[in-house]
């Protein structure tokens, strides 16, 4: 149970809005914050026998702070979605507090009740006593507390690492439905080598400037530009985001400016687009044994309109490296393009496009897939043609490929790989990725997800089929297909780990009429983004023979 609550005077009020109230949609962190919010209740509620359920069931209501009260709380754990959550007095409400870890004695401002799910939102002020997790050192942004980006700043790495683990067990005991030994131990959260400095994207946004001048079309105040306060649609003005790589800090910079100097052009103000892209230059070499360029990356496509000159914010930074040269740029035009490379795989895309925004993992995280993507190689020397399970894996089928990422690095494993995804832009940026890297055996096709299942040319048996859909996860419709097909493994890569076990147990569960089900093999977390509350997953999954 948490130490008191005390109640103080109440701070000022945020300005209203007039504008016309509307429902709020039900969001996916929604659902995640409310589990934690029940449980923590539930697990602080005394146990109620059936002597007293009468007595119990009279119970009161929760009774809530008046709005903008200031309030000391006592935090008692962190929720999946980066938030603090914090018991009310009485034991009977939820506080969700901002940038607090365990322990902490938080001052805070309550700015919203949820009376039906019985919790408030607030707004972090200050920490009066620290709890034994947190690490005000380790804070990297001055911003931090205010910026709705960053929730974890205050705790260690290995801490946040620890965190992020907690969340994939929770998601697969809470979001899957199945029982936990068919659940197996969540492996270690994979690091990033980099925990600031790491952003190859960032879009700052900034609202209609205001204050027009004596002039028409002119205004006299720069609006904020840079992203939204916690807890509010009010945008924060940001200088400089340490998570970014250093080409977007400087294009950051750039930006703004130009910005500044183009009031006129913004009269509903604008997302802006800052993107790295990398361009590596051979060296000269003294001998023509010094670098084989025969199987080495082709120039990457590209998509610069020659009639708008504003395709990147005019900053560069150059490193050299034993065998070639390196710039870095910033691209602000969404359909200009954007180059990345993972070791000596060249990839280019739309800077618009998706396409996964720290480098620094991308290495380790595709290695990690190498090493899962077939079966134990001790079998395969062995394998009896005529049992399935030891038939050798020849052929990757990757839904959702986007422009290629897991087709392109995995394919020297396979004798044939396809690609395939709804987005028409992505498979042109893949075809040519997969010439750029010299790959004949691999292909794309643009086809939506949830039918390619139709006509693959593979045969089930001799199959990895890679998964990496968006957020959402994937739909009935492709896992009742996937399961129809039955490929011999599975790897579920996903950006959401609590649609990622909804679909798993799907597959744990199998069909049915066909009688194909699978068995997780492993589980692990990755830290794409570290300082914040979001972990990516990876789950490894065979079919049962």
């Amino acid at each position: 149970m948490s130490a008191p609550n005390k109640t103080f005077h109440k701070g000022p009020k945020r300005q209203k809005r007039d504008k016309p109230k509307r429902k709020e949609k039900v969001h996916e962190l929604d659902e995640v914050l409310q589990n934690d919010i029940d449980k923590l209740l539930k697990k602080n509620k005394p146990d109620v026998d059936a002597d007293s359920a009468d007595e119990a069931s009279t119970t009161p209501q929760p009774t809530f702070p008046e709005l903008f009260t200031e309030i000391e709380v006592t935090v008692a754990e962190i929720s999946s979605t980066g938030d603090g959550l914090a018991l009310s007095e009485n034991g009977d409400h939820i506080y969700v507090v901002p940038f607090t870890v365990p322990g902490d004695k938080a001052l805070v401002k309550v700015v919203r009740h949820v009376k039906p799910l019985s919790y408030s939102v607030t707004d972090f002020l200050k920490v009066i006593e620290p709890g034994p997790l947190r690490n005000d050192d380790a804070i990297g942004c001055k911003y931090f507390s205010k910026c709705s980006g960053c929730q974890l700043q205050m705790m260690s790495y290995e801490d946040q690492l620890a965190h992020k683990k907690r969340i994939v067990e929770k998601a697969y005991a809470n979001f899957s439905g199945l029982i936990p030994e068919l659940i197996p131990a969540i492996q270690d959260t994979f690091p990033s080598p980099k925990q600031y400095g790491y952003r190859t994207k960032l879009t700052p946004h900034f609202p209609a400037p205001a204050g027009r001048g004596t002039t028409p079309g002119e205004y006299l105040e720069t609006p904020p530009i840079g992203f939204t306060f916690k807890n509010q649609r009010r945008h924060l003005d940001i200088e400089d985001c340490p998570l970014g790589t250093d080409i977007i800090r400087e294009g950051l910079k750039s930006e703004r400016k130009r910005v500044a100097e183009n009031l006129t052009k913004y009269k509903r103000g604008a997302t802006i687009l800052l993107r790295e892209t990398t361009t590596r230059t051979p060296r000269e070499t003294t001998s023509s044994t010094d670098a084989d360029t025969s199987t080495a990356p082709k120039a990457p496509i590209t998509y610069e309109n020659p009639n708008k000159p504003h395709q990147e914010s005019g900053d560069e930074i150059t490193t050299e490296f034993p065998s070639y040269t390196e710039t870095k740029r910033c691209v602000t035009d969404q359909n200009a393009t954007s180059v990345e490379y993972i070791d000596d795989y060249l990839f280019t895309n739309k800077a618009g496009a998706f396409f996964q925004n720290n480098n620094s993992i991308l290495s380790g995280f595709t290695e990690y897939i190498r090493q899962h993507a077939l079966s134990n190689p001790a079998i395969q020397p062995n394998a009896d043609s005529s049992n399935p399970a030891t038939t050798p894996i020849k052929y990757l089928l990757d839904a959702y490929s986007g422009s290629g990422l897991f087709t392109i690095t995995l394919s020297p494993l396979f004798k044939s790989s396809l690609g395939v995804d709804v987005a028409g832009d992505s498979i042109v940026s893949a075809r040519e990725n997969a010439k750029a890297n010299n790959l004949p055996n691999t292909g794309f096709a643009a086809a939506d997800a949830a039918v390619l299942f139709k006509d693959v040319p593979y045969p089930a048996d001799q199959t990895l089929l890679v998964i990496d859909p968006p957020r959402k996860g994937c739909s009935e419709d492709f896992l009742r297909q996937m399961l129809e097909y039955g490929p011999r493994r599975v790897v579920y890569v996903s950006c959401n780990v609590h649609t990622q076990a909804r679909d798993v147990a799907v597959m744990v569960q199998g069909d049915g009429k066909t009688g194909v089900r699978y068995e997780i093999e492993s589980i692990r977390g990755f830290d794409f983004f570290p300082q914040t509350g979001h972990v990516e997953g990876v789950a490894v999954l065979n079919k049962v023979v």
